[in-house]
């Protein structure tokens, strides 16, 4: 498999991300994207895309996580 395939479908997950109009769907898609542009940029060496895309990834779960409480929350 080529790694730039890879590059690819992350880029297309984070593009995707963007045109959701559900905030849950948006984090879920974008944390989908952080997840294969980390793979990617460990599969080249490029440390610093993996490094960010690592630490948005986190982001990512600490924003799901929190609108799940906020939902619940909501709904008791």
């Amino acid at each position: 498999m080529s790694w730039e395939y890879l590059g690819y479908l992350a880029s297309a997950l984070l593009v995707a991300s963007l045109t959701m109009s559900d905030v849950v769907k948006l984090r879920w898609l974008n944390l989908a994207g952080c997840i294969a542009f980390t793979f990617y940029g460990l599969a080249i060496g490029a440390v610093p895309v993996a490094f960010t895309n690592g630490l948005l990834a986190f982001v990512n779960i600490y924003h799901i996580v929190k609108l799940k409480r906020q939902q619940k929350a909501d709904a008791e």
